[in-house]
């Protein structure tokens, strides 16, 4: 017995000096510590980690969610200008910790002289980038109005206290990512060669990890924001300089346009999925019924016994996948300029019937699958973010600009990028967009219309209590990516950091393909879905999902490890 007790404590020595010895990161991720710490009194997940740290700043000095969010947003504008912006728009949802839901429309919209026919040249053909890099292919923006309401109906803590941390970033610098650096190295030709006179994200040689990005114009543009709150954008020095920019550049936005404009409060999309209640964004984004559309198309089949990513699984997901693709390009787009026959989308009916022509024999061809039909109907670069208080409160925003940098168009002396969200509607019925998307006389051009997105910001309960928030950037894949991340932890039961980490796969009915993240799926599965007649495609990274999972003992989060996403909490 006493041999027995000195080899156990000769092996706790051991141990001990191991854990010492080890760094403690090393040690955490062998244990996956680091991946799943739960916090009790508030959490944030966005795609940069100087913009995390001020949301929780926000939460520590008793801000709520929506206060977290406000300045979580203008600080991405300063840190990811790839996605976060002030010369976007995007989507919030919110819960509040006794259950009222809301959501918070402040997509772009069209320029008053915008036109159906504005980027077809004298043969009706659509003129190449005209909608992507042009000062043309920019909507009216809509995030500073739409952080200016989100905080007039929800917020607690000053206004100016929550732009104060993007100044600071803006003038006093921050240290940028080894992502940044290659996003900003890869840009640099169009920067320079769209930017004639400007200098704003350029340097001599090239972008380095740990160099410091200082963007002096835009903190004088936050101060303004800062001192007028809306105003400080849609009128005065900002606006000014906005449309100077577009006289200059043969754009369409007036000052007029950003007088105009104003944010929409919208009543959530609701649906169920085996018990759990999700709320997410109704039109114009076209996420949330798509969402549901897919989660109802699924419901009844035993995806648990199937198992993660296995071949059953796939098949059913991209079935569903290509119809819910198919009816949003003839169904989806701006509820203020068209009939959307949302009712008669999510019907189960009508889902069950949709499903109804799959068959375990074959792969359906997507030239095979037209939009629904019922009766009465008449005829990505994005950023996301997740946030819940120690209250409860919790946001769900997903933001935008389009494209990477959006239109990679500068604002002379106010130094933000202008979007390229134009290019979201339909050029042309039937000619596909940047991310492949059709679409028809729903999402056509229209003064002061919305344009659709697939933006899916989304909160789900379970049992009348707060689940989980979540969302992500993507373009065409943010439906696909939101969908999966939510059976992996309902149906596969991977905790947070598991799910947003998983690997994707996505379909959208136009290309007929599955396109498939490395290792998404393992070669004996990939040739059984050849063999039934299922393109594989490879492709880089599908998604970058932020989310929080509610927990018994607290919030645990998912920061999206394909890139600089960053969990943090107290």
């Amino acid at each position: 017995m006493h041999s027995l007790n000195v080899k156990k404590s000769r092996y706790l020595s051991l141990l001990l000096l191991f854990l010492f010895f080890v760094p403690v990161s090393c040690v955490q991720k062998r244990l996956g510590i680091n991946n799943n710490i739960i916090y009790r009194n508030g959490m944030v997940v966005c795609a940069y980690p100087d913009a995390a740290q001020v949301g929780l700043d926000i939460l520590k000095k008793g801000g709520n969610a929506v206060d977290a969010a406000v300045a979580v947003q203008f600080a991405l504008a300063v840190t990811l200008p790839e996605a976060g912006n002030i010369g976007g728009g995007g989507f919030m949802v919110y819960r509040s910790k006794t259950g009222e839901s809301n959501t918070l429309d402040f997509r772009e919209k069209g320029p008053a002289e915008a036109n159906v026919n504005m980027y077809l040249d004298s043969a009706g053909n659509v003129i190449p980038n005209m909608s992507l890099y042009t000062h043309k292919a920019s909507g009216v923006p809509g995030s500073v109005d739409g952080m200016v309401q989100a905080h007039s109906k929800y917020g607690k803590l000053k206004w100016a206290d929550l732009v104060q941390p993007a100044i600071d970033l803006a003038r006093n610098g921050f240290k940028i990512t080894k992502h940044l650096a290659a996003d900003l190295n890869h840009t640099s030709g169009q920067f320079k060669k769209l930017n004639p006179g400007k200098t704003y994200l350029m340097k001599e040689g090239e972008w380095q990890e740990g160099d410091i990005l200082i963007q002096e114009d835009l903190a004088k543009t936050f101060e303004q924001i800062r001192d007028k709150g809306r105003d400080g954008f849609y009128n005065g020095v900002v606006a000014d300089q906005l449309v100077a920019e577009m006289k200059n550049g043969d754009g369409l936005i007036s000052k007029a346009d950003l007088q105009n404009y104003h944010s929409v409060w919208r009543k959530p999309i609701i649906g169920n999925y085996k018990g759990y209640k999700i709320i997410t964004m109704p039109p114009p984004s076209s996420g949330g019924i798509a969402l549901l559309q897919l989660l109802q198309s699924v419901e009844r089949y035993p995806l648990k016994r199937w198992g993660y990513n296995q071949d059953s699984t796939v098949r059913l997901i991209v079935e569903a996948e290509r119809r819910v693709y198919a009816d949003r390009s003839k169904y989806l787009g701006d509820p203020d300029f068209y009939k959307v026959p949302v009712d008669s989308l999510l019907r189960p009916a009508y889902i069950t019937a949709r499903m109804s022509s799959f068959s375990w024999d074959a792969a359906t061809p997507s030239t095979s699958i037209q939009p629904g039909t019922f009766i009465g109907y008449e005829s990505d670069q994005t950023t996301h973010y997740s946030i819940v208080d120690g209250d409860g409160n919790a946001v769900s925003i997903t933001t935008t600009l389009n494209d990477t940098f959006g239109s990679r168009i500068f604002v002379q002396g106010a130094g933000f990028l202008l979007n390229n969200e134009m290019d979201d509607f339909s050029s042309k019925p039937g000619i596909p967009n940047m991310y492949g998307l059709v679409g028809g006389k729903a999402n056509s051009i229209q003064p002061g219309k919305r344009m659709l997105s697939c933006m899916t910001p989304t909160i789900v309960e379970k049992n009348g209590k707060l689940f989980m928030v979540v969302g992500t950037p993507g373009g065409s894949t943010i439906i696909t990516s939101v969908f999966q991340t939510i059976i992996d932890v309902i149906e596969f039961d991977q905790n947070m950091q598991q799910a947003v980490a998983s690997k994707r796969f996505h379909s959208q009915w136009l290309p007929d393909e599955v396109a498939t993240e490395a290792g998404a799926l393992d070669s004996a599965t990939v040739i059984k879905l050849q063999s039934k007649g299922y393109k594989i495609t490879g492709r880089g990274g599908i998604g970058r999902v932020d989310a929080i999972l509610k927990t018994k003992q607290g919030y645990e989060g998912g920061a999206d490890p394909r890139g600089d996403d960053t969990k943090l909490g107290y």
